[in-house]
């Protein structure tokens, strides 16, 4: 009878992912390192489970970076928690940059780039090394359209706190300073569609959806509205809208989940719009279903409708 050995509770202060070197300082030998109960997501780590997440993908990987290793492209994005159009899956691949002068590591899971350590600040996030989101942007460029890239551009410049999904740590970033930095890196893959998007980038959009909506008004021909348009009434505050054309009295609001599953935000907004309409406003809320192409040409209309109503 073959007799199971002893399965070695490992140290806490591991956690729940590390290395095979912290391991071995730990105390823990290469049988257990081996054991069946523990993950192996990348060559040289354990975990004590799977991760499923980008957050644990990355936090995993992270044990094998070395100094100057960094993450880039659209890791870099997730990790500021800037608008990527691709959902996260457990297949995608993480983009890590090395100096110029070093060999990109060739691992599964991953892949290796090269960027001049001039080219980007490096910032911790979530406790692992990332470029800055300037630059996290620009290595992104080659696989994002051009209004992809307004999009994220608007979620790098802005200044509101409840920005979804955006990390608390990005450093304030200006127009002027993204038109610096993209005449310090010059030619690379995806400059052309970053030039293009810069102009239609604007300051205090709140959410990916409002740069969507207004992109796709201006595409359409209408006027371009104002982004996150104050409504006052002899001084006083009444609210803030999405997007505005403030000379017409128009204003339109995106809707999201969290409007429909929030009471609170529910009443709230149906609040605001009494306000609004008690003062002569046109009240246009649009969903995720008037910005699929099925539902677009109807929201178009209805905002043409309004403007040509206010402008007889």
């Amino acid at each position: 009878m073959v007799r199971m050995r002893h399965r070695i509770q490992l140290p806490a202060h591991l956690g729940t992912h590390f290395s095979l070197r912290d391991a071995q300082d730990a105390g823990i030998g290469a049988w257990r390192s081996s054991t069946p109960d523990l993950a192996r997501p990348f060559r040289g780590v354990r975990a004590t489970e799977a991760p499923e997440t980008f957050l644990a993908t990355a936090a995993c990987y992270s044990l094998r970076m070395r100094p100057g290793h960094r993450f880039v492209g659209r890791t870099a994005m997730r990790l500021w928690g800037l608008p990527h159009p691709k959902r996260w899956t457990t297949k995608e691949l993480l983009h890590v940059a090395v100096p110029r002068e070093m060999t990109p590591p060739k691992v599964t899971g991953m892949k290796g780039r090269r960027l001049d350590k001039h080219r980007a600040r490096t910032s911790r996030v979530h406790g692992m090394p990332v470029v800055d989101p300037i630059a996290a942007v620009f290595s992104t460029a080659p696989e994002l359209t051009v209004v992809q890239i307004v999009t994220a551009l608007d979620a790098i410049l802005t200044t509101c706190g409840n920005y979804p999904g955006l990390h608390t740590q990005k450093p304030l970033v200006t127009i002027t300073e993204i038109e610096r930095r993209l005449l310090e890196w010059a030619g690379f893959t995806g400059c052309g569609k970053v030039r293009s998007a810069l102009p239609l980038a604007r300051l205090g959009v709140e959410s990916p959806k409002e740069t969507e909506t207004r992109l796709l008004l201006v595409h359409a021909g209408l006027p371009e509205p104002v982004v996150q348009h104050e409504v006052r009434d002899c001084g006083r505050f009444i609210a803030r809208v999405d997007l505005a054309y403030p000379a017409l009295g128009i204003a339109i609001e995106y809707e999201g989940d969290g409007h429909r599953t929030s009471k609170d935000q529910w009443r709230a907004d149906i609040r605001r719009q009494r306000d609004l309409e008690d003062r002569g406003w046109i009240v246009i809320r649009l969903t995720q279903a008037d910005l699929k192409p099925s539902g677009q040409e109807d929201f178009l209309a209805r905002v043409r409708r309004a403007i040509t109503s206010r402008a007889r």
